[in-house]
């Protein structure tokens, strides 16, 4: 005689955390952080409760309050005195990352990622050099073109020079963010030839023209100031693309793999860690970040129990590490402090 299959037996208080499959952990972490050259103190980012655009010299105590919560990583992000249509501050020495980073590698033990890019530091806020006969800044009758490129080539050497300056001032780990075309071997090339070559590269493989990054833009100072960026990020219709997208990556020498968004892109982020053995991370931008906390502040939704679930399901489509705004309080969630 069948008996019949009762799962649920395996559901009690007991053994439903023996033979639970997916572990969210702290040291799956990474937070972001916004340091800003133009602060003086900090200032609350309105879309995004609970997150401030530091100034360089409380860069420190941000990161060891984030330490203190458990979590290893941050992920740095720069807001310069001032822009121009090369993003010239973006790989000086005395630029906010390089600060930032410099002063947090001396009195911190955090693993410091940065994100390398150049729409914080463009004027256009475009993630790179125009195409000559595109838009230039100083010419506000010109309209938002539906035919903006970047100069691809020409954007290159601007984030080896990035890449570089950011190791120099002692970063773990860069992130190149903008979709470059070659951008990854470009930026091992220039690492290596100048002595960081055990400096790894995450780099933002599938990284989709999305509508979720909205506060980001407002935390970053980096929204586009015409136009759009659906020509050189990836449409949220393509998934063949992405694998495509992230086997050049591994093929230039990535060393990790972010898809961003995370949560409506989960089948990308499985498919990416069902295909390749590198690392796979998962960026659960702003947008997520603030449509709960939105819904909590309605009363429809518990926050902690929804952020930790969301991460929960990341964790279980294949993301082997997360940069999340909910970090911190994940890590302390999970503590249990």
């Amino acid at each position: 005689m069948n008996q019949p299959r009762r799962p649920r037996r395996l559901r009690a208080d007991g053994i439903r955390s023996l033979v639970s499959e997916t572990t969210l952990q702290a040291s799956d972490l990474v937070a972001p952080i916004f340091v800003d050259a133009t602060a003086t103190e900090r200032q609350p980012i309105s879309s995004m409760p609970g997150h401030e655009r530091v100034p360089v010299n409380d860069a420190v105590a941000r990161v060891e309050e984030i330490v203190e919560k458990g979590v290893e990583a941050v992920l740095v992000f720069g807001i310069p005195t001032e822009k121009d249509n090369q993003g010239t501050r973006a790989w000086v020495d005395d630029g906010v990352v390089q600060q930032a980073v410099r002063a947090i590698r001396a009195e911190t033990d955090a693993y410091v990622i940065t994100d390398v890019c150049l729409c914080e530091y463009t004027d256009h806020g475009h993630c790179g050099l125009l195409s000559d006969g595109e838009h230039d800044a100083e010419n506000t009758e010109h309209p938002a073109s539906p035919q903006l490129t970047i100069d691809n080539d020409k954007t290159l050497e601007l984030l080896k020079r990035i890449s570089v300056s950011h190791a120099e001032a002692g970063a773990h780990m860069v992130a190149p963010s903008g979709m470059v075309d070659g951008m990854v071997g470009a930026i091992r090339d220039a690492l290596d030839t100048n002595g960081f070559e055990n400096v790894p590269i995450m780099s933002y493989a599938a990284k989709y023209e999305s509508d979720f990054y909205g506060p980001f833009r407002d935390a970053a100072d980096g929204a586009p100031s015409f136009g759009d960026r659906r020509h050189y990020q990836m449409d949220p219709a393509n998934a063949r693309e992405a694998r495509y997208e992230v086997s050049l990556d591994v093929e230039q020498g990535a060393d990790i793999l972010m898809v961003k968004p995370a949560l409506p892109y989960l089948d990308i982020i499985a498919a990416i860690d069902a295909e390749f053995d590198h690392p796979v991370a998962a960026y659960n931008v702003s947008g997520e970040y603030a449509m709960l906390h939105a819904a909590a502040e309605k009363g429809w939704l518990d926050l902690d129990a929804t952020a930790y679930e969301s991460l929960l399901s990341i964790k279980r489509a294949g993301a082997d590490l997360i940069i999340s705004y909910f970090a911190e309080d994940i890590a302390h969630e999970l503590s249990g402090d």
